[in-house]
């Protein structure tokens, strides 16, 4: 595949500062289509305020622009669903497709959990679910937060395998926060390394190999 020269997300300078709070500054990198990103860092580090900066949802300073006419699906962290919530599956869908069933297949979501309330499927199905509901706007960037938050480790893999397979039917060009370094280093093209400041940016393997990784190395709590 060519590489378009021109990145789909440049972020220049970005700071982030909630009520005279800096969470986030001097962050710098690109993205080009086609691209995994991971961001690592530690609890507190600002990747999910991260996200919500590239998503337009809060005040930033410094630039992010996603190239023209790009599509931003979200996955959540986890949706705090309460147990007794009346919505099935079928109908949260729904509100983003009535034409949703040709995604089921291709997130490995059974049709027999269509009925069921959100509230009472397994962690898994339910990230399915969100994965899901981010396709069905046909989006050309999917941001990923923590993909594997609450699941056990099999399922932890066919997370992976399913974006890396989505990845590719669709073209898209991904970030995912991660505290999995293994899984990064297998799935990732580029690493942002986030401290409050920008730690590093490169690619992955590169980066792997590099001093300035080592306080992440054997990081795996949240």
């Amino acid at each position: 595949m060519a590489m378009d020269p021109s990145p789909i997300l440049e972020v220049t300078d970005l700071k982030v500062d909630l009520t005279n709070n800096v969470i986030l500054e001097g962050v710098n990198f690109s993205v080009h289509k086609g691209e995994v990103m991971a961001i690592v860092g530690p609890n507190g580090a600002g990747k999910s305020t991260l996200f919500r900066a590239l998503l337009g949802l809060i005040p930033h300073s410094g630039t992010i622009t996603w190239a023209p006419g790009v599509t931003i699906g979200y996955v959540p962290q986890k949706l705090s669903i309460e147990h007794d919530i009346p919505l099935t599956v079928d109908e949260f869908l729904k509100l983003k497709s009535p034409d949703y069933k040709k995604v089921l297949q291709e997130v490995g979501i059974h049709e027999h959990i269509l009925e069921h309330s959100l509230g009472v499927i397994s962690g898994g199905e339910l990230q399915r679910v969100l994965i899901a509901w981010a396709l069905l706007g046909n989006p050309s960037v999917l941001l990923f937060d923590e993909p594997t938050a609450g699941i056990d480790v099999k399922g932890e893999e066919t997370i992976y395998q399913l974006l890396k397979k989505l990845q590719a039917s669709h073209e898209l060009t991904v970030l995912i926060i991660s505290h999995d370094m293994n899984v990064v280093a297998q799935y990732t093209d580029n690493l942002l390394c986030l401290d409050t400041q920008m730690v590093c940016f490169g690619q992955t393997n590169a980066m792997l190999h590099s001093q300035q990784l080592l306080p992440y190395q054997h990081h795996h709590g949240h």
